[in-house]
């Protein structure tokens, strides 16, 4: 009998044991405070809904020193103090959430808000463009990341950022209408920018926004009605002087004899240059415009016989444009026809007619380091080119009309432009290919009708009043 109970005993003590490794007092302790801190976020989550953000506060205090490696506590905890306006200490509370789980989009989205709110845009800017590679279309991400790109000037990254975020909330959805309408203004494109203005003035609410977007508005209809009345008419005036060493164009030195004859001939000499341009734009609507012209130069050469080398030039055309934007890129479209009638030693010499077709796209800026921003600019054209000489010895001489130099001409040509400090530095690079088909036989004999052409410029500027310095290459 006692040797039975002494056995129950044991077998109880063992029992309690397992119980007691298994177990342990503090396991179920713990677990119990985690079951009430996910009970008070549960709590807390309904009342952030219902808007009771000091109610919700006060239940994510007691979960957190329940439960202190709960993230989705502190992400409410930081999404409660964003909604009572205290960002500074969203912020702390975040970055908690964003150190227990670092890969958590939307714990890294409401960080980067949080640091918008608090105008640290340098801490908002990585968060939030980190989140928008992953998903752009977060209710809300467009207008921050949109508002941070044109802050940093990527008028055209800005554009797309505005163009792909999706908002549910009326004040947002106006904010991101308003700096979508500046980002157009600034990209030249005032016409779609008052659609978006318009947009904003259709909602019944008042607000800072839709006040900010009437004063913009009137801006830039202001502005379009300036530029259409003020600046129709363009005229300009422009003298100078010259020093060329080849005015007569003598040959290079060679064993021809005529050559030689020819290089003895006097070819320097100073001269002064006038030119004249007047431009109206008759048509102005929208994105469409149309200008004609007239434009009139002459040089004078002041030595010797060398008057004779004298070129005047008359030029009338007409163009058009075509402005928008695809794809978030601004683009231009134009079409440009010019007929010019050039004298040479007041006599008539050469007729040119010109149209020409160009498509110019601006594409999005880049950073690089030290120099900053740097935009973009890209132009492609192709031009045709119909001349005809007026005082050829082969026209009346058949024995000359190898020497004819009437010609087509087809030049087809691509020109980029980096811009710097809002354009004040540029940068340009190109290549043309000239393709010159003429009437003479000797211009195919002895002349490569085919030309190819690379070209680049340096314009700085920068300088007191409107000085530019200018390198060119080709």
């Amino acid at each position: 009998m006692t040797h039975t109970k002494g056995h129950s005993v044991i077998r109880a003590i063992a029992i309690l044991l397992v119980v007691f490794l298994l177990f342990p007092p503090w396991l179920v302790a713990v677990s119990a405070q985690q079951a009430e801190a996910e009970i008070l976020l549960a709590q807390a989550t309904v009342a952030y809904e219902e808007a009771r953000y000091e109610k919700a506060r006060a239940l994510l205090e007691r979960a957190k020193t329940l439960d202190p490696q709960n993230a989705r506590v502190f992400y409410y905890a930081g999404l409660t103090l964003l909604a009572l306006k205290q960002p500074a200490l969203a912020v702390a509370q975040l970055t908690i959430a964003h150190e227990l789980r670092p890969n958590d989009l939307f714990i890294r989205f409401q960080l980067g808000v949080a640091y918008f709110a608090l105008e640290s845009y340098d801490r908002a800017a990585p968060l939030l463009f980190e989140v928008f590679d992953e998903q752009p279309q977060l209710d809300g991400l467009g207008f921050y990341v949109g508002f941070l790109r044109y802050r940093a000037k990527a008028y055209d990254a800005a554009l797309k950022a505005f163009d792909v975020g999706q908002t549910a909330d009326t004040e947002m959805q106006q904010l991101t209408r308003f700096y979508r309408g500046l980002t157009l203004g600034v990209l030249g494109l005032p016409d779609q920018a008052l659609v978006e203005l318009e947009e904003i003035l259709k909602s019944e609410a008042v607000s800072p926004v839709t006040s900010g977007a009437i004063r913009l508005r009137d801006t830039l209809s202001a502005g379009r009605v300036k530029q259409e009345e003020a600046k129709r008419f363009h005229f300009q005036v422009s003298l100078g002087g010259v020093y060329d060493d080849n005015v007569a164009v003598n040959p290079d030195s060679s064993n021809n004899s005529l050559a030689r004859q020819l290089r003895e001939r006097s070819t320097n000499s100073p001269g002064l240059l006038a030119s004249m341009l007047a431009e109206y734009a008759w048509l102005r609507q929208g994105p469409w415009e149309s200008r004609v012209r007239y434009s009139f130069f002459q040089t004078l050469n002041t030595e010797g016989n060398l008057s004779r080398f004298n070129i005047q030039d008359h030029l009338g055309g007409i163009n058009g444009f075509y402005r928008g934007v695809v794809a978030q890129l601004p683009y231009q479209l134009a079409l440009d026809y010019t007929f010019d009638y050039l004298f040479l030693d007041q006599a008539a010499f050469l007729t040119r007619h010109t149209p020409t077709a160009s498509v110019t796209v601006v594409p999005p800026a880049f950073k690089v380091p030290v120099l900053g921003d740097v935009g973009n600019l890209t132009s492609v054209l192709v031009r045709y080119q119909v001349k005809e000489f007026l005082r050829e010895v082969g026209d009346d001489d058949p024995r000359f009309q190898s020497d004819i130099r009437d010609a087509l001409n087809i030049m087809t040509g691509v020109t980029h432009a980096f811009r710097f400090a809002q354009d004040q530095h540029l940068v340009r690079i190109g290549y043309q290919y000239d393709n010159e088909n003429a009437e003479g036989t000797n211009f195919v004999l002895f002349w490569s009708p085919f030309t190819h052409r690379w070209s680049s410029d340096v314009a700085m500027g920068g300088y007191p009043g409107t000085v530019r310095l200018r390198c060119s290459l080709a």
